[in-house]
């Protein structure tokens, strides 16, 4: 690619004068663009139409999803013919093959829908890039105009519905009035019995000479606008400036150096100039007639006396002001001029008349009753925030003061004349009931009780109190909707119960049950 070849020039551009440019650009050859486009769409349609004759709903459906494969083909003649290179009719068609090969499957799926189509084609089929590679140069160029491309895209849609309409239209008015009049408009309409499905095919040709209007200056447009961004990127138009003056700089360099040659050969020898040349100048301090010396003194107006002159007036206003200074300030500080009595009123009576103008005045004292009202509710919010920003602080800033704070409900240490307290427990409840199991049982069941109560009041925050019963303590075990922990609860308070109260010692088969649901429910080797 030689950016000195380009057909238009370049320059970074705005978005829509890029897609201005891609408008002229597919003009310019709309003719091979819009034979290439029919010749390859057209029998690609006609089959369709007459593979899916009963439906041509879904004829004109796949033949509008199959649209990216045929807007590589504008874009090949397009980006050989911006650089001068435009090809044939016949080498466009035999390159189309090739053209369709890479990514096509991705084009025609995941990213049939992208509103980017046309602005990221180029990437694809120019620059050749794919995967990972492909996603961040997409990143890179769409940072300015992914937008307008998606516009592009929105704006294609509602034109191409918008010439169909208007195709369909221009069809209708060119029917002769008298054959309308036969018509059998409920024959017509009623196109769903199979009678009149030319009529709906003709309606999709309709559509397919749009897109071979369209399709190309879209894919164009889409190319321009790719091109645009490159050049902001690459700096492409200093590039070809550079080039340029280095062309003119070498044109101008041969000519300067065949005036000099010709110069030498006419100038004298050197003897010549040996001979003009005087052998010596004087020192500027040897010189009598230097810089400071008087002058023009046979003159009116001597050296001196000008000099003298200068210096007095720059010396004068406005070239010198001179300014003592006594105190501190800051800058170039201004009094501002207070407004005088007479200002105030005038400003005063012209509100007032205002006021009576717009029949504004009878309401002042509402609007005043409104904004005090709006301001004392934006202070009270503004307080709220700043006490709910600092709660924290103040609560601790109030304990600090011993000011009255919310009381803390103490965790009762014994329940049932057992002892709960954490430090009470042991750090592996399970495995130290399982060791207590075989000689002390009523101490193995009375551990996992002990513990189940404190994990209740401790970890799941019931209000247990000393007054509390079994049965009390299971309900409010049942309103923690906690299936497993409720079902571990009640079987194991029915055992302590027969234990406690039954003198009944629990069966051996119990010991495995109680211990795998407390490691279940609990994790193992936590403390209680």
């Amino acid at each position: 690619m030689r950016l000195t070849d380009a057909s238009v020039a370049i320059r970074p551009r705005t978005a829509w004068e890029a897609i201005d440019l891609g408008v002229l650009l597919a003009r310019r050859h709309l003719g091979l663009l819009l034979t290439s486009w029919l010749l390859v769409t057209l029998p690609l349609f006609a089959l369709l139409s007459a593979l899916l004759w009963q439906y041509p709903s879904i004829a004109v459906l796949l033949f509008w999803w199959l649209k990216p494969a045929w807007e590589r083909l504008p874009l090949h003649i397009l980006s050989r013919a911006l650089f001068g290179d435009t090809p044939t009719l016949k080498e466009a068609l035999k390159a189309l093959p090739r053209l369709l090969k890479p990514q096509l499957l991705a084009s025609l799926t995941w990213r049939r829908l992208s509103p980017t189509r046309s602005f990221d084609l180029p990437v694809l089929q120019l620059e050749g890039l794919a995967g990972e590679a492909r996603s961040k140069r997409l990143v890179v160029l769409g940072q300015r105009h992914a937008g307008s491309a998606a516009w592009l895209t929105v704006l294609g849609l509602l034109l191409e519905m918008l010439l169909w309409a208007g195709l369909v239209t221009l069809g209708y008015l060119l029917v002769p009035q008298q054959l309308q009049i036969e018509w059998s408009w409920q024959a017509l309409i009623d196109a769903g019995s199979g009678e009149q499905l030319w009529l709906e095919h003709l309606s999709n040709l309709a559509y397919v000479l749009v897109l071979a209007f369209w399709e190309p200056i879209y894919v164009a447009c889409g190319f321009t606008l790719y091109l645009n961004r490159r050049t902001d990127l690459e700096a492409w138009d200093v590039e070809l400036t550079f080039r340029r003056l280095r062309q003119r700089l070498l044109g101008s360099a041969y000519a300067l150096l065949l005036a000099c040659a010709t110069l030498t050969l006419l100038l004298p020898g050197s003897n010549a100039l040996a001979a003009e040349t005087p052998s010596s100048c004087p020192l500027p301090f040897d010189d009598p007639m230097g810089p400071q010396t008087a002058r023009l003194l046979n003159q009116p107006l001597t050296s001196q006396q000008a000099q003298d002159g200068i210096e007095k007036l720059l010396d004068s206003p406005p070239f010198a002001n001179r300014e003592t200074v006594t105190g501190w300030r800051f800058g170039e500080e201004k009094k501002s001029e207070e407004p005088s009595e007479e200002d105030i009123k005038s400003f005063i009576d012209m509100l007032e008349h205002v006021a009576k103008l717009f029949g504004l005045w009878s309401k002042l004292d509402v609007l005043a009753l409104i904004l005090e009202v709006l301001l004392w509710a934006g202070l009270a919010l503004l307080l709220a925030l700043l006490i709910w920003r600092y709660r924290d602080w103040l609560s601790t800033f109030a304990g600090r003061l011993g000011l009255p704070q919310r009381r803390v409900r103490e965790m009762p240490s014994q329940l049932f004349g057992l002892e709960i307290a954490p430090e009470s427990l042991p750090d592996d409840i399970a495995g130290e009931a399982e060791r207590l199991w075989n000689e002390h049982p009523r101490e193995a069941l009375g551990l996992l009780y002990r513990a189940l109560l404190s994990r209740l009041l401790h970890d799941f925050r019931l209000p247990l109190k000393g007054s509390h019963t079994e049965g009390e303590v299971l309900r409010l075990v049942e309103q923690l909707q906690r299936d497993e922990l409720s079902r571990f609860s009640h079987a194991l308070t029915g055992h302590w119960q027969n234990l406690a109260y039954g003198h009944r010692l629990p069966p051996e088969s119990l010991k495995r049950g109680l211990c795998e649901g407390w490691r279940r429910l609990f994790a193992q080797g936590a403390s209680a």
